[in-house]
């Protein structure tokens, strides 16, 4: 996020929710509030004359509904970074809003922690989704095949064990439906868990194993191939990271299907308390898949940043990768 003062336009109708932004906002001394709205057709007057760096914008709006106004604003104010923040939590009205020209889709009750990520994420370019739609969101878009090929690497925060091997299974479900090769690198406490949550999916997973669609690999062992004294080195990892996508994309199924890997490399390295090491990681991990359009979903636990906002290495750590899914806080 850029350090000097960044113009903010908000838009709630509900005058409670709408004092609790502004003030959330004004906590960072980056953003100022240029104007606040309560209505669909206002936000797109107050866009076209006061083209604010950033608008917060909910979906039911008064006049006109916030998609549709998010949709107009892209004509008038093209420059304007858009986030949603509403009580909605379906995917298609999620997409719909992403489609419309959003950066990211902020759920009301996930706010209190992660608005300010949110804000963060979509001023540097970045995607963001709450925690409590991004699963869904995941799976329903990973079931369309047609979908244009590139590299994504993508990290979300999860509230405890059992929610990381939950969207893990879901990623997984939906890749190999989707035709793609999928690499899980896991730890052993999330393991076994992991392959019962697919069985229960509906996932063969013997069949994926055997058809090579599916590799599963333990973080730790994994961990060891890539780093030297707990710091990744760019010879091993170039080679190891070349040499599992390699192998796993003879297990590729379809015209438009790809590799992708979910796992907790970096995230095993950070609760081994090297910090740096993980956010290094991380970035050769992009350096390296981006030549390979691999897409990536990192999964951290949100206990190890319990102060996000405040926490340079959680930032570093976002910094690393193309989306953010649920970067707040444990409730």
């Amino acid at each position: 996020m850029e350090k000097s003062t960044l113009r903010v336009l908000v838009v709630e109708d509900y005058e409670p929710f709408r004092q609790f932004i502004t003030a959330k906002l004004k906590t960072n001394p980056h953003l100022r509030i240029v104007k606040e709205a309560c209505d669909g057709a206002e936000v797109v007057q107050q866009a076209q004359e006061l083209h604010p760096d950033l608008i917060l914008i909910d979906v039911s709006l008064p006049t006109l509904n916030g998609i549709e106004a998010a949709r107009r604003i892209r004509e008038v104010s093209p420059s304007s970074k858009i986030l949603f923040v509403s009580e909605n939590r379906s995917p298609d009205i999620a997409e719909a809003a992403l489609e419309a020209g959003a950066g990211g889709y902020v759920v009301k009750s996930d706010a209190a922690g992660e608005l300010l990520p949110a804000v963060k994420a979509i001023l540097e370019g970045k995607r963001f989704l709450s925690s409590s739609i991004a699963a869904q969101y995941s799976k329903a878009r990973g079931m369309d095949p047609a979908r244009a090929i590139g590299h994504s690497h993508e990290v979300a925060f999860y509230a405890d064990g059992g929610s990381v091997v939950n969207g893990y299974a879901r990623f997984i479900e939906s890749s190999l439906k989707a035709g793609n090769a999928v690499i899980a690198v896991v730890t052993e406490s999330h393991r076994a868990s992991l392959l019962l949550k697919l069985e229960a999916l509906g996932v063969d997973v013997p069949e994926a194993i055997d058809q090579g669609s599916f590799i599963l690999f333990d973080a730790i062992e994994t961990l060891s191939r890539l780093t030297v004294n707990d710091m990744p080195d760019p010879t091993l990892c170039a080679n190891v990271v070349g040499e599992l996508v390699t192998s796993a994309a003879k297990g590729i199924k379809g015209e438009h299907a790809r590799v992708e890997v979910c796992g907790e490399i970096a995230p095993t390295l950070l609760s081994k308390g090297s910090w740096d090491g993980a956010i290094e990681l991380e970035r050769l991990w992009d350096e390296i898949t981006r030549g390979y359009g691999v897409h990536t979903l990192c999964g951290y636990l949100s206990s190890a940043f319990p102060h996000p906002e405040a926490d340079p290495v959680f930032h570093r750590i976002c910094s690393q990768h193309s989306a953010v899914h649920g970067a707040g806080p444990v409730p």
